[in-house]
């Protein structure tokens, strides 16, 4: 089974859970960005929760299936039609060969994934089958996809007839969240004003926001003396704040060590919102409570 790219989004690679082990050696995880949606695109074709899918981000382009594929799309609403037609997400598709399918804008959202039944067969690279842009590896030739690209999919262990049911509810998207987070190792860099700054204003996401991290434009956070470190590591999430007093949310291509100040960590089950953050978007910040 297999699917020609008829026209390259804005940003399209092929991602799967991350690549992990080699952080020690420079290596990025690199991955897709929201979790909750490529699950849910996996899950709902019976594939393996590890399955590669292809990740969008706000214009997805065009496809056609040069064989019968079973499809899900989750995550942001970029008005998806198949042969003309609307294209439902959150439930199993059937693709029949020659069919078209093409994404337009994101409406909500900001990132929408594409899974097959069997999964996005490219080769596995120390470990995973996720796109590293920076180090030109994982993926499709290590690059995003072009038109013209043929992509072949896995073997599928069901059939459409026993998917066919299967249904998710999909997340409403909003331009303006708040994300819960938890103190980071360099809090106390930070003045009590610079603390009430983070935690009682509003952030604005960058238009420089990338896989690597989600830039946020707002009132500078106040330092003590600064907010270089000796580098140290960094997590999905770690939120690190600029000479400038900016804060900088470091997302799923994130290096692997950093030497700015980390003021605190996004709660893991909050990344996704922020995946879904388009440029423009609002952030709000919150201390995670636990009981």
């Amino acid at each position: 089974m297999s699917l020609k790219v008829l026209v390259p989004g804005a940003l399209t690679t092929v991602q799967d859970l991350g690549r992990y082990g080699y952080q020690q050696s420079g290596m990025p995880c690199s991955g897709v960005m929201d979790q909750d949606a490529f699950r849910t695109a996996n899950e709902l074709l019976g594939n393996s929760p590890d399955a590669a899918v292809l990740e969008h981000t706000l214009f997805g382009g065009g496809y056609q299936f040069t064989s019968d594929t079973i499809i899900a799309l989750t995550g942001a609403d970029m008005a998806p039609t198949l042969n003309g037609a609307p294209c439902p997400m959150y439930r199993p598709v059937a693709a029949a060969s020659g069919s078209v399918l093409m994404l337009g804008m994101a409406k909500s959202g900001c990132r929408t994934y594409l899974a097959a039944a069997g999964g996005i067969d490219v080769p596995v690279v120390l470990g995973s089958r996720s796109t590293n842009l920076k180090c030109r590896i994982g993926g499709y030739q290590g690059r995003v996809l072009q038109a013209g690209d043929i992509l072949l999919t896995g073997e599928s262990s069901v059939s459409y007839d026993e998917i066919a049911d299967r249904t998710a509810e999909p997340p409403l998207f909003s331009s303006e969240i708040t994300v819960r987070v938890i103190e980071g190792p360099q809090a106390d860099y930070f003045t009590e004003k610079g603390l009430q700054t983070f935690y009682q204003e509003t952030y604005t996401v960058s238009e420089q926001s990338d896989r690597m991290g989600c830039r946020m434009d707002g009132p500078a956070i106040e330092s003590i003396r600064g907010t270089d470190i000796i580098s140290d590591g960094i997590v999905f999430g770690s939120i690190q704040v600029t000479s400038a007093g900016q804060p900088i949310i470091l997302m799923a291509d994130r290096q692997t060590t950093g030497g700015y100040a980390k003021i605190a960590t996004v709660y893991s089950r909050d990344l996704p919102l922020l995946a879904q953050c388009k440029p423009g978007d609002k952030v709000h910040f919150s201390k995670k409570e636990f009981i």
